[in-house]
């Protein structure tokens, strides 16, 4: 049987307009909406997480197994503390110029595309075995979905994941074909 791979988005996270969204925890009260996700997910499985603590609360939440924590899994990097009132729009100009910062601080789409893909590419390749689940973020699993499908980024896709998702997709025979050459 094919090995399969669980992206997981994180849950609601306590927003905090006053910190950067990466220092954000998870929000105790739809600590329900996450664990409703456990039946879609399989009782075996290797489990990875981004490290911010939303996507560690979000994995706590879905397995009592050991989830090991990868930086690179994190999401494109915003550094800023800027709120943002029209995110939605900022996000959709990274998508459409990946290679530059679409806002004061964040960094370019392109990197972050070839930091998580690299580091899935790595796990899938290691984990041979069982089925992967990965806990993170919107916009990563965005640029990694891409990756899987070897097709651009559906911005569509991305507005419609909720918090929390999950999607699945088939492991790829060779994980290095998502690699950009």
């Amino acid at each position: 049987m094919p090995r399969v791979l669980y992206l997981v988005r994180h849950g609601r996270p306590v927003v905090d307009p006053s910190r950067p969204a990466h220092e954000w925890e998870l929000d105790p009260a739809y600590a329900d909406d996450v664990r409703v996700l456990r039946r879609r997910l399989p009782a075996h499985a290797d489990w990875f997480s981004s490290p911010e603590p939303k996507a560690i609360g979000t994995a706590r939440l879905l397995t009592d197994g050991p989830v090991e924590v990868v930086a690179d899994l994190r999401e494109h990097e915003r550094l800023t503390a800027d709120w943002i009132d029209d995110f939605e729009t900022v996000v959709r100009r990274a998508f459409d110029h990946p290679d530059h910062p679409a806002y004061d601080g964040w960094a370019a789409l392109a990197d972050t595309r070839r930091r998580v893909v690299s580091a899935v590419a790595g796990i899938l390749d290691q984990h041979r075995r069982r089925d992967v689940v990965l806990v993170g973020h919107g916009t990563a699993w965005t640029l990694l979905r891409s990756a899987l499908l070897g097709e651009p980024p559906d911005l569509d896709w991305w507005a419609r994941l909720a918090m929390p998702d999950v999607v699945h997709y088939p492991v790829p025979h060779d994980p290095g074909d998502m690699l950009e050459p």
